[in-house]
């Protein structure tokens, strides 16, 4: 019995480890910014989609999680933090849709099963990291107002460097799957 308890302890543990170190290299991805037309990318949906594959989307959703609260709490784990502000001001301010959203993101990118048809993962990837637009671009309108080019606002300067970090993710699933046999 105490190595049955010890085991499921030990495990607890190794979550939470892996959710701090998954939530960690979110947090700098969100401090990369990589030129890119028609505005600097950061590597945020990048990891998102990575921590869904590799941890599954239980453990993803609770290392993304991790990383809302992190911020909640005044950590500057978001980008442009602490340079715009922390904590609960920062986070609902104007991304505060995009960053519900990657919970969304890792949740469908953590549940669907991943072959080697690279079009149907791309188009898989695609359609979870649209919720991180759908929802950033609702939580736009709802604080700016819609009569503003909400799409042209929130979405479509993105969408370039979206597209190539979803292609990255595709071309590398098969090594990123790698890592959820290990946790």
């Amino acid at each position: 019995m105490e190595l049955v308890k010890s085991f499921k302890q030990s495990k607890v543990v190794k979550y939470i480890f892996i959710a701090l170190i998954g939530s960690i290299v979110l947090a700098i991805s969100s401090k990369v910014k990589i030129p890119f037309y028609p505005v600097p990318m950061t590597m945020q949906t990048l990891v998102v989609l990575t921590i869904g594959i590799a941890f599954g989307w239980k453990l993803g959703l609770a290392t993304v999680a991790l990383y809302l609260f992190e911020g909640l709490i005044g950590l500057p784990v978001f980008s442009g933090t602490p340079e715009k502000g922390v904590g609960l001001v920062y986070f609902t301010g104007p991304t505060m849709g995009y960053l519900i959203g990657f919970l969304v993101t890792v949740y469908f990118t953590g549940k669907f099963n991943y072959n080697y048809n690279l079009p149907e993962t791309f188009i898989k990837l695609l359609f979870a990291t649209s919720f991180i637009y759908l929802l950033g671009m609702l939580w736009l309108g709802f604080l700016i107002g819609w009569e503003k080019p909400i799409f042209k606002l929130g979405a479509q300067p993105f969408l370039l460097a979206e597209l190539f970090k979803v292609l990255i993710v595709t071309l590398t699933i098969n090594q990123i799957k790698k890592i959820r046999k290990l946790v």
